[in-house]
């Protein structure tokens, strides 16, 4: 069984005929009488357009059917995927299971290859079709195939040949000669769907056509003469040889939109003009002859071509026959099981011990995928799917080189060709460009386990001149694998990021390279702390109140202590039996007498403020314990610090055995700390998490002056939340500070969007610029300040739209803000804030 059975667009003229007849108002009787003759006529565009008319008039359900093949023939498959799932959805089990195959093709030519693979999967365990069921074992292949291949290939560069060659109709079979800048290809002399009469009954014919190309591009195609274009004939799939004297090609006829005769011509000239025509003798019979293409094998001329004569191994089989003279050649040898499949196989196109065609037979990314083999002088190797670029979901064929074979060309029937009936109906032609010397890099992300991670997102940055280029990011939901291509002599920043794990990077370059290099780099990711939604606190167990830091050698409390102070009397009110304790601690720094009393009274000024809220001062035992109990790390400190271990202790000797000061202020830092226990009361309470989790604040309270006395934020310190942080020279770079850089949004509804702002100043002393913000899907940057600089001083905000409709559960998301300067290492600077929400369903 073909993919889609001989129609002509695929084995000869592309959907570009389209042939019709002219639209007359008619009654439902008429309009499906036309329609079922134009059907049994094969005309069947124009069959369509009168059984979609009927339909649409009494939306007969017996026509659904046909709607659906028809719409499968003429290759719209978007459509036709939409009819047969209507056909399939009144289906009982085990019923069309044919219709199943049809639909799984649908879904692959889709792109929706997960469904797809389901939906063959159900038509094996249904069908009885040994033949459709090894088709069908192709296609899974073929579709799981899809989701391994990388998104592109290295130093190919395909794109679409423009409207000085492509028309709405479509153009196929081209054959570039050695020059690379004379082309034939075929299509037909008409800009939209052809409908057929007497008046323009040429335009439905198609011709051979050629370009010739110069400095400014191709010129306009021109149609070859009489020789080649015999009139009432369609004339295609042109092949020339080496010396570009001789000519191969088809001239064919149809019967409706089905090719009924096709044979193999041959002319000898060039550029001055081609000869007549005459019939190649060998190779035609009584059967389709096709797709010349001129080659070599054991020593000899050879004739590649495409036929459907009997004793093949499925629709169309690729066979070649040895010259004998000039227009003759020896019996068809078919080339076998390894290239020739229970599919169709065709395009060959022979260079250099290397052959390539097009095939439904092997597993590909869609219909028909190129393919390519090489002969070892006795035997073809496996053929090997010529990747993306190359191949769609959709149909790609005809491949041919120049004579170096860095530049070449195919038709595809991609989406985003030109088309004069639905999307994919009609071929384009493509280029393609294949690099002398190229670079580029294979990245895969993992846990720290080494387990693949999906779900993340690579930044690869050019950092040229410690100057940020505009970086390229990709992410992927399913896969691990990020593929990029580079430029040549550039140095190179690369960012792994994942929500739930600590973003990693590195560093390389691409100078002096003299051969093509392929660099590879795994990421292993570190989990950011899995915070419970709810915490326990029992009895004498000490809570640290991260939101209480003290500066060194102060005892004020910095603006972001009222949040946890709260917390706890908001708990004392609730229970009105409990005492606590409130321990303050210092680092190490200063001799034992005095952290004991610096302790003492950052403990008495946490306690002051409760008091002063109300609660009875006998309730709280202020304790100060200088550095005589360092901190334990914990889960959640070892995960924000990738230097410390869970369970270390920081004392004295551990942190000065600790690599640079920045660690070992970090270190001490987290000495400097208040916690809480409970002394008396309740045995437990549990809690929201996050009410004790350190946050940012920009407002200090209404009464904070008269409590406690305020301590002005610090707007030189860097935030852990951005690259700067732990640098020790921040001369000459900006600082981009937030008066807030994480945001709480509380309960949020399922489906409710949430606008707010990130305000920010750049309190550093060089201009900042935007290059890229980066966030989930569910994260819109409104009036994006992307590009924009801000001097040193001015002041800059960042407005977000949050849409929680595809959210099922409470998260923390990042945004990334990367600055086109880098710090003083060459490393480009990122910035990260976050908002966090309760999704309330």
């Amino acid at each position: 069984m073909k993919n889609i059975p001989i129609l002509i667009f695929l084995f000869l003229l592309g959907c570009g005929t389209l042939m019709a007849q002219p639209i007359r108002k008619s009654s439902y009787e008429q309009t499906l009488r036309a329609a079922r003759a134009s059907f049994d006529s094969l005309n069947y565009v124009y069959a369509l357009e009168r059984y979609e008319e009927a339909y649409e008039d009494k939306e007969d359900r017996a026509l659904i059917d046909t709607i659906a093949w028809l719409n499968f023939q003429i290759r719209d498959y978007r459509k036709a995927e939409r009819w047969f799932a209507r056909i399939l959805r009144r289906a009982e089990e085990g019923e069309l299971t044919e219709y199943r195959y049809i639909y799984g093709q649908l879904l692959k030519m889709n792109e929706k290859y997960d469904e797809a693979i389901n939906e063959f999967q159900t038509f094996l365990d249904a069908s009885s079709n040994d033949s459709l069921k090894t088709l069908a074992k192709n296609e899974m292949a073929g579709a799981e195939l899809a989701k391994e291949l990388p998104q592109s290939m290295k130093g190919v560069t395909v794109e679409n040949a423009g409207r000085d060659l492509n028309g709405k109709v479509s153009e196929y079979s081209p054959a570039l000669a050695s020059n690379g800048t004379e082309l034939y290809f075929t299509t037909f002399d008409a800009d939209d769907v052809i409908y057929v009469d007497e008046k323009n009954k040429d335009e439905s014919y198609a011709l051979i056509y050629k370009a010739m190309k110069d400095d400014n591009g191709w010129e306009k195609p021109k149609a070859l003469g009489g020789e080649i274009n015999r009139p009432e004939f369609h004339n295609s799939n042109v092949s020339l040889s080496k010396d570009g004297r001789t000519m191969y090609f088809t001239r064919a006829q149809l019967e409706g939109n089905v090719l009924s005769e096709s044979k193999i011509y041959f002319s000898t000239g060039g550029g001055e003009g081609w000869k007549g025509a005459q019939e190649v003798q060998g190779v035609n019979g009584p059967y389709l002859a096709k797709h010349p293409a001129i080659g070599e094998l054991f020593g000899k001329e050879v004739l590649f071509f495409v036929s459907n004569m009997p004793g093949g191994y499925g629709g169309f089989d690729v066979y070649y026959a040895t010259k004998t003279g000039e227009g003759t050649f020896s019996d068809p040898v078919n080339l076998g099981a390894v290239i020739n499949t229970l599919g169709d196989d065709e395009t060959p196109y022979y260079r250099d011990g290397t052959l390539y065609f097009s095939s439904t037979g092997h597993p590909g990314l869609g219909g028909f995928d190129i393919f390519y083999s090489t002969w070892d002088g006795t035997k073809w190797s496996g053929p090997l799917n010529m990747g993306r670029g190359y191949n769609t979901s959709v149909d790609d064929q005809s491949l041919t080189l120049d004579e170096e074979g860095y530049f070449g060309m195919f038709v595809s029937n991609r989406p985003e060709g030109r088309s004069a009936y639905g999307r994919t109906c009609c071929n384009d032609l493509y280029t393609v460009s294949i690099a002398k010397l190229y670079a580029d890099l294979v990245t895969g992300v993992f846990t720290i386990e080494k387990k693949p991670l999906p779900g993340g997102t690579v930044y690869l940055i050019p950092t040229q001149n410690n100057k940020v280029g505009t970086p390229e990011s990709k992410t992927s939901e399913d896969g691990n694998r990020f593929d990029f291509d580079l430029g040549l002599d550039m140095p190179y920043m690369v960012i792994a990021t994942h929500p739930d794990y600590f973003p990693d990077t590195m560093q390389f370059n691409t100078v002096g390279l003299t051969e093509s290099k392929t660099f590879q780099h795994f990421f292993y990711l570190k989990p950011k702390p899995v915070i419970p939604e709810y915490d326990t606190i029992t009895l004498e167990e000490p809570i640290v109140l991260e939101n209480i830091l003290y500066d060194f050698d102060d005892d004020r409390i910095r603006t972001e202590a009222e949040s946890d102070l709260e917390v706890v009397y908001e708990l004392m009110t609730e229970y009105p039996d409990m005492k606590i304790e409130l321990s303050s601690h210092t680092d190490n720094r200063g001799n034992n007498d005095y952290n004991e009393n610096l302790s003492q009274r950052r403990a008495e000024s946490a306690r002051r403020w409760l008091v002063r809220k109300g609660i009875d001062r006998d309730r709280i035992v202020a304790k100060g314990y200088g550095e005589n109990q360092p901190q334990t790390v914990s889960a959640r400190a070892a995960a924000l610090h990738g230097f410390l271990k869970e369970g270390d202790v920081l004392t004295e000797a551990y942190i000065d055995a600790l690599k640079d000061e920045n660690q070992k202020e970090v270190a001490h830092e987290l000495n400097r700390r208040t916690e809480f226990k409970i002394l008396e009361g309740p045995r437990s309470i549990t809690i929201k998490s996050t009410r004790l989790r350190k946050k940012e604040t920009t407002k200090p309270g209404a009464d904070r002056e008269r409590l406690i006395g305020e301590a002005q934020p610090d707007t030189t310190r860097i935030n852990m939340l951005s690259s700067l942080y732990g640098k020790k020279d921040l001369k000459g770079l900006p600082i981009m500070y937030f008066n807030k850089r994480v945001l709480e949004l509380g309960a949020v509804k399922k489906g409710e969007k949430r606008r707010f702002t990130y305000a920010f100043v750049n309190t550093g002393d060089a201009p900042l610029t935007i290059s890229l913000i980066s966030a989930c899907d569910c994260t819109t940057i409104e009036n994006d300040p992307t590009g924009d600089t801000f001097q040193p001083g001015q002041k800059g905000v960042i407005e977000v739209l949050f849409d929680s409709s595809e959210k099922d559960e409470s998260e923390e998301i990042d945004i990334d803000i990367f600055l086109e300067e880098a710090d003083n290492d060459g490393i480009p600077i990122r910035e990260t804030v976050q908002y966090r929400f309760e999704l309330k369903k």
